[in-house]
């Protein structure tokens, strides 16, 4: 226990160093491309220091020279760090607006300008909340969500929310899932103690999105996002 948690320790003050650093180099980039070019410094060196290998299934399904977003299942804070290391690709990550508030690492994400920010209250801030993402979606950036909107309690799939759909939608941009298989072996929520391991990424061929618009088509995309998630589901 002792172990993980110098490990945490290690994890939180590098994460506010890479965060300072953003906000050093800020003036000088604007495309965003040294931004993610730091996030998988950041999270290699993470997955390194805490004995985490990741493994990717799938790069064959995807064409990156375009512009997606990504839809994954969400069971560990090692989700992110492993996308960013494994998938090679240009993703934005999409945060909750109230993560800016956090010292360092809250203003590397509003600073940096490059990941995009989501309102997730309610009436008109979210609306263009959405429509700022889906605009940026638009000039070629790639984007990762959680389906799930948060890290499941005890590692199995759980119910999709219809906000990342909804997003796919404004952007019109195909949706790839991913299943993430492992992570929740290796830090559980709730959990401190973290677990040597390898985490496998698994990607399947893009789902173009439904010809028509509405609730109706975000729901049946969602849906179908699920599934093939479920079924590439190892654990």
């Amino acid at each position: 226990m002792i172990i993980s948690l110098l490990k945490i320790l290690f994890a939180v003050l590098f994460t506010v160093f890479m965060a300072i650093l953003e906000l050093l180099i800020t003036p000088f980039h604007r495309t965003g491309k040294l931004f993610h070019t730091l996030a998988k410094c950041w999270a290699k060196i993470i997955l390194k220091t805490c004995g985490v290998k990741v493994r990717v299934e799938g790069l064959e399904n995807v064409d990156f020279s375009r512009s997606y977003i990504y839809v994954s299942n969400h069971t560990s804070q090692f989700d992110i760090p492993a996308v960013l290391a494994g998938i090679p690709d240009q993703i934005r990550i999409v945060y909750k607006k109230e993560l800016e508030k956090i010292p360092f690492f809250g203003w590397g994400l509003k600073y940096g300008k490059t990941y995009i920010s989501i309102n997730r209250g309610k009436g008109q801030d979210a609306i263009q909340s959405l429509e700022e993402a889906a605009n940026k979606i638009r000039t070629g950036a790639s984007v990762l969500l959680f389906g799930e909107g948060t890290r499941s309690p005890d590692g199995k799939l759980q119910q999709f929310k219809r906000g990342p759909f909804n997003l796919a939608m404004k952007a019109g941009v195909p949706v790839i899932p991913v299943a993430i298989n492992g992570s929740y072996r290796i830090l559980p929520k709730h959990s401190l103690r973290i677990r040597p391991g390898t985490i496998t990424l698994v990607l399947s061929s893009p789902i173009k999105l439904p010809s028509a618009d509405g609730k109706e088509s975000e729901l049946a995309l969602r849906d179908e996002v699920r599934a093939v998630i479920e079924r590439n589901l190892q654990e």
